[in-house]
């Protein structure tokens, strides 16, 4: 009796991408892609249409549609969500912490092989964590660091100050007053070691905490 293929959900913008992906499953025993999503949005509707998903395939970034962490989340807001194993080619911590928060099972990079990737979504579909080596070990890091370790808010905030956003902008973005802004910024400051906005958006840069666009 032969078992069912895993089924695969593959969300990303670029349809060149989704077509190596489906091309390198279709080579794989065991593997189908049943349907493809240029964003989050997008995704959730496959979702809802009743297709049988066992994995969904989540890239992160993804123009002007629904991102991949926003769209994790809605995806574990559903009853009987398939596990999500986010690929990207960002490893930073931001985008890591934030994809965990959001519900993600595994986290994978772009530039993994074929056979790690394949591994990763057998992992996911069996509800098991999957993660990049370069992931795995940020992580830990993290946790052995005696850096104090900044929270997701903290990153968020620091994203948007790199992006040149001011206080009043980002408070405004947030729905969170100017005073909390800058409340979150003294804690970033001093978690970073540094005295001022430029310092602490270099520093950041450096140690791969966060990314600009």
């Amino acid at each position: 009796m032969t078992e069912n293929p895993l089924r695969i959900l593959l969300v990303d913008d670029h349809p060149v991408v989704r077509h190596g992906l489906k091309a390198m499953f279709a080579e794989q025993p065991g593997m189908e892609v049943v349907a493809e999503a240029a964003d989050g949005s997008a995704a959730l509707d496959v979702l809802g249409s009743g297709t049988q998903v066992d994995v969904v395939l989540m890239d992160l970034r993804m123009g002007e549609g629904m991102d991949g962490v926003n769209a994790t989340r809605r995806i574990v807001g559903l009853s009987s969500p398939p596990p999500v194993l986010v690929l990207t080619t960002y490893d930073t911590d931001a985008d890591i912490l934030a994809a965990v928060e959001a519900g993600a099972t595994g986290y994978m990079l772009k530039d993994a092989p074929p056979e790690q990737l394949c591994a990763a979504v057998r992992s996911a579909a069996q509800g098991q964590t999957a993660l990049a080596p370069d992931v795995a070990n940020r992580l830990m890091d993290r946790l052995r660091s005696p850096r104090p370790v900044l929270s997701g808010r903290e990153l968020e905030i620091l994203g948007l100050l790199a992006r040149g956003m001011s206080n009043r902008a980002i408070s405004r973005e947030l729905f969170i007053s100017e005073a909390t802004v800058k409340t979150h910024l003294v804690h970033v400051f001093d978690k970073l070691g540094v005295d001022n906005r430029t310092a602490a958006i270099t520093t950041a840069l450096q140690r791969g905490i966060i990314r600009v666009e």
